[in-house]
């Protein structure tokens, strides 16, 4: 048991045990399947795409074709996409392996806070489920948890339903972990510094550099846009802070969306669509970067690195650069403990 010095030093003998006065964080990230077969795949993606957050439409309209038409055919799709991308040797995605790696080096880089800082991680969907780690963290004693959407530009679609999550799971908590969220860090300086940084260390390992760069940023459909989520603005302004550290203009940087899904016109330009257009301009070598996302997933490494360039090259492109997510690099790393450093401010 922890104690802290406004508890009383002892208990009576019939007291329930308690443990208390340490601080947790957890670290959020968006979810994976635990594999890539079928039925691995329809749990996640039924969890995913019945919630209310990512897609806005009617239940009565929405249910039947997702359990009708979306359930019967889009596992077999999407566990094919994830078997190119599989972390075999460990048997799950990358973004557990990245999200997992990432936790514990940011434990390690907070050690100078004292044994009462407790880091975990957790998935808005699939597993480690976000209620089973603030569960774990309660019972080690956590009484006042920082949960971190690991999202820097803010969604509802995104950040507002691991809030949605995290609440629903203090329903069922007598004594409830005092909480803190992270805000949207879309526009912090060591943000975009590290990602200034991860782009310049790619290019220079190129014989040549690209004439035009795209950061990549997942969509949304327009109707959320129009409704007020502030989405559109983070990402821009990310591309802004990021073009200017760079020192590039309109022509050289661009920011661009992906992964639309379904017949609503999303956020525009499409990156593929802009992918193909630069190829069939004559533009030869290009680079892609995703800042929306902290960890390589299904989303970077097999819409972007793999489909995105296939579409470039078939159009005319010669080269193809796909700049990795900041992951647990140093520059990744430096902008987690940076943000989470200054949430815990007061508390630690």
């Amino acid at each position: 048991m922890s104690q802290n010095k406004d508890c009383p030093s002892s208990l009576p003998s019939n007291h329930p045990a308690v443990s208390f006065g340490k601080v947790g964080v957890l670290l959020v990230n968006l979810g994976t399947p635990d594999g890539t077969d079928y039925w691995s795949m329809r749990r996640y993606l039924a969890e995913f795409l019945s919630d209310k957050r990512v897609i806005e439409w009617s239940r009565w309209l929405w249910y039947p074709i997702l359990y009708g038409i979306v359930l019967s055919k889009r596992p077999q799709k999407s566990g094919a996409a994830y078997k190119e991308i599989w972390n075999n040797e460990l048997d799950e995605s990358p973004l557990r392996t990245i999200t997992r790696n990432q936790s514990d080096k940011l434990g390690e880089l907070l050690k100078d806070l004292g044994d009462n800082v407790v880091v975990d991680w957790a998935m808005r969907y699939g597993n480690p489920s976000i209620k089973s780690r603030l569960d774990a963290l309660k019972a080690q004693g956590c009484d006042r948890i920082l949960v971190f959407p690991l999202y820097p530009q803010y969604s509802a679609s995104t950040t507002a339903t691991v809030n949605d999550e995290v609440f629903r799971a203090l329903l069922t908590m007598r004594w409830q972990p005092t909480l803190r969220i992270v805000p949207p860090y879309h526009d912090d300086d060591t943000y975009i510094s590290s990602l200034a940084t991860s782009i310049t260390t790619k290019l220079a390992e190129l014989d040549e550099e690209p004439e035009v760069v795209l950061a990549s940023f997942h969509g949304i459909p327009q109707s959320y846009f129009d409704k007020g989520d502030p989405y559109h603005c983070h990402c821009q302004k990310t591309g802004r802070l990021l073009k200017e550290k760079l020192g590039w203009d309109d022509k050289k940087f661009q920011v661009t969306f992906q992964s639309r899904f379904g017949p609503e016109e999303w956020l525009q330009p499409y990156t593929d669509k802009t992918v193909e257009k630069l190829a069939k301009d004559g533009v030869k070598r290009i680079a892609v970067l995703n800042p929306g996302f902290v960890a390589d997933c299904l989303e970077t490494l097999e819409e972007i690195a793999g489909e995105a360039a296939e579409i470039f090259e078939e159009n005319g492109g010669t080269q193809f650069t796909h700049i990795p997510c900041l992951n647990e690099s140093a520059e990744g790393m430096a902008t987690l403990e940076s943000v989470v450093r200054r949430e815990l401010q007061g508390w630690v």
